[in-house]
């Protein structure tokens, strides 16, 4: 299910709801567009084409393609553009990162993962699973649940580092779980999310 937000109509100053579109990526994976939160929603006063579109990066093959400009239509009668984040520019960065501190974790034997998850990219070692969300929306509550139900399937452990953050619901389920959570700064190392992952790098530091 497409997650919805909340936009504002410059008009009006109505608060409505936004379900985020998801676009389809030649490689099967969905791209959804990550919104701009510091950016305020304007209103279509007129129609340019190059402003009818936008161009977002695929976060599991890294394929850029344009796509079209979020918008809502406000009972008002106002179209209401929705700002979009920059792209940014690719998914391996993220990977890289986050291959690189499993690494120094003592997981050494990394490769892809044959099997792709549902949002991000699938990284395997003996006795452990991660995802990699490179960019897009936040990771959510399925993104969480999919990487637990995996990881319990082959018995070993699992962690999930994405660039955008975790969604709240995703934050709590992980936390139940004991799922450690990690984001990826653009220009710095992974940072532990949630207490399982500030365990995860201690113990495996000490070993």
């Amino acid at each position: 299910m497409s997650e919805s937000v909340p936009v504002r109509c410059p008009s009006c100053r109505r608060e409505r709801r936004y379900v985020l579109p998801v676009y389809p990526c030649p490689c099967g994976a969905p791209v959804v567009p990550p919104l701009d939160r510091r950016a305020a929603p304007t209103a279509v006063t007129h129609r340019v084409w190059d402003e009818q579109w936008v161009s977002l990066r695929c976060g599991a093959c890294g394929r850029a393609g344009e796509w079209p400009q979020p918008e809502l239509g406000c009972p008002c009668g106002t179209v209401v553009r929705i700002p979009v984040a920059p792209d940014e520019p690719g998914p391996w960065d993220a990977v890289v990162a986050a291959a690189r501190l499993l690494h120094r974790l003592g997981h050494r034997e990394l490769r892809r993962s044959g099997r792709r998850p549902p949002n991000g990219i699938g990284l395997v070692a003996p006795g452990l699973l991660a995802h990699v969300v490179p960019g897009g929306r936040p990771a959510s509550l399925r993104d969480v649940e999919c990487l637990w139900l995996t990881a319990m399937t082959r018995a070993v452990d699992c962690v999930h580092f994405s660039r955008p953050g975790h969604t709240a619901e995703a934050r709590a389920r992980a936390e139940g779980l004991s799922i450690p959570l990690f984001t990826l700064p653009p220009t710095a190392p992974p940072h532990p999310a949630n207490a399982a992952a500030h365990a995860f790098t201690t113990k495996r530091l000490a070993n």
